[in-house]
């Protein structure tokens, strides 16, 4: 209608005519400026963008002609990570424990309360694993029940096992075994209050050499050594043991028993139990 037909034609119509329209607004002109405030506070391209949930290529365009913060030393850095490590596991540790208590709750129901039957079975294996065997190469067989531990709670077990198996408080001895640096009397009174024995029943105690070079663990008040408990007049509870035992043994998976049977029955090995 105008009779313009080209671009030139049209700048020259409009010389010195004002714009009719206005610059679209910056949708996010407000994000920008909260990145631009948050790298002047030192955080870092990763740490912006995950509070402002944009991209990092979108925060390097905004804050680039920014001076960049200056770098930690290196041991401000070991201790930032530290810290974190710390905070990490402050609420883990708690996490952990609520989880471990609530599967050994779990479990303790399973087990439930033992019966006379249970407990000569879980006695017997315990005797298996940390009691003294009589060797077939041994000349003079000794066949003795000796039953050597730390745990107070595996002692107190073992002297359940014990009376149930029927054997008496006087046909018990009991033997300290300790480093010479610990507190004898300390770790005796304690055994005293686990065994509930009579002083009397309590022989020399061992006293093994301590050795400044070697780093040891079972330092300290908590320490109180091994306890050893002899029983008396027991060459039939022993077989007795290892009748249970060998009944315990026998239920394993037959394939497992056969292939045991073939190894001992292999030249130059001997059975022991």
């Amino acid at each position: 209608m105008l009779a313009i037909g080209s671009n030139s034609t049209l700048n020259e119509v409009l010389r010195g005519e004002p714009p009719q329209w206005t610059r679209r607004p910056n949708a996010k002109d407000n994000l920008r400026a909260a990145a631009r405030q948050l790298r002047d506070q030192g955080l870092a391209y990763k740490e912006i963008a995950a509070r402002l949930g944009v991209s990092k290529s979108s925060i390097s365009l905004w804050v680039r002609d920014m001076p960049r913060p200056e770098r930690l030393s290196y041991e401000a850095c070991r201790q930032r990570q530290a810290a974190a490590v710390a905070a990490y596991w402050l609420g883990e540790r708690s996490r952990r424990a609520a989880a471990k208590e609530a599967v050994r709750a779990r479990e303790e129901q399973v087990i439930g309360a033992l019966s006379q039957r249970e407990i000569l079975i879980a006695g017997a294996m315990a005797y298996l694993c940390e009691g003294t065997k009589s060797k077939p190469y041994c000349r003079c067989r000794r066949w003795r029940v000796v039953f050597i531990n730390s745990d107070p709670r595996l002692i107190g077990f073992y002297l359940r096992f014990l009376r149930a198996a029927g054997v008496q408080q006087d046909q018990l001895c009991f033997r300290l075994h300790i480093h010479e640096s610990a507190d004898v009397q300390a770790a005796r009174d304690f055994w005293l209050r686990v065994t509930n024995a009579d002083p009397a029943q309590f022989g020399r105690t061992n006293l093994k050499r301590h050795n400044p070079k070697t780093t040891r663990l079972n330092t300290g008040a908590s320490y109180y050594g091994c306890l050893r408990i002899d029983v008396l007049r027991s060459r039939e509870l022993y077989q007795r043991i290892e009748g249970w035992c060998d009944a315990i043994l026998a239920s394993a998976d037959r394939p497992a028993q056969a292939a045991c049977e073939d190894q001992l029955q292999q030249p130059g090995l001997t059975y022991s139990r």
